[in-house]
């Protein structure tokens, strides 16, 4: 019997916050607007950019959402070209995806990012073979909606039942719910535990070492 574990990425394989909030502010500045506050930066992270977007800035225009969506895009890319962008590996989940991995774990992620920023993220730190799935906001609606999770069930060939989602938001979890999957919080992404008990995980995770016990249980 197969088994899956779809992971997040940024807030939980990574920790890409400076970066994004970085980005965000030179990409609303490039649009004409004020800068968001960090902290609702932060609790963004995850949705898709468009939506995120609009949730940053819902007085702004449709032109300056446009304005800024590209200038992310464009920031966040020329930061990964010119080797300035840091999207560190939180210490120790290299190790605990290779463990899953030996024991016989499918492994996928469920991502806001682009196909482009993931498959960067993945191959810069030695880990994208040991993937089977990798869903992004390219092809599909923004979490909480679970049509990645539904994609990475089919592409693995595993059932709801015999999956897990690893996330570090409510949307994370919201979409584990509304896809009939198991959801597992980690405690050192950008939302906080409570929020994520709340919303339903089934626990929340603030070692790798417990995050593995909760995985295989």
């Amino acid at each position: 019997m197969s088994r899956l574990v779809i992971f997040d990425c940024d807030g939980t394989l990574v920790d890409g916050q400076a970066a994004i909030c970085d980005t965000m502010d030179e990409a609303f500045a490039a649009a004409g607007l004020a800068p968001p506050d960090r902290n609702e930066v932060r609790r963004m992270v995850g949705l898709s950019l468009p939506h995120a977007l609009r949730i940053l800035a819902p007085d702004a225009s449709e032109d300056e959402h446009s304005a800024a969506l590209e200038a992310y895009k464009a920031g966040y890319r020329s930061r990964r070209e010119t080797g300035i962008l840091e999207e560190p590996l939180y210490e120790g989940m290299k190790a605990l995806i290779e463990r899953l991995d030996a024991a016989g774990w499918l492994l996928g992620v469920a991502t806001g990012k682009s196909d482009r920023g993931l498959h960067a993220c993945l191959e810069t730190h030695g880990i994208k073979h040991r993937f089977v799935t990798l869903q992004t906001a390219d092809r599909h609606p923004s979490k909480p909606h679970p049509a990645m999770l539904e994609e990475a069930l089919a592409e693995a060939g595993v059932g709801a039942a015999d999956a897990v989602m690893v996330g570090d938001t409510t949307f994370d979890i919201d979409m584990a719910i509304a896809a009939r999957v198991r959801a597992i919080g980690v405690a050192w992404g950008y939302h906080e535990p409570g929020e994520l008990i709340a919303a339903g995980a089934q626990g929340v995770a603030e070692t790798m070492e417990q995050l593995e016990e909760m995985i295989g249980g």
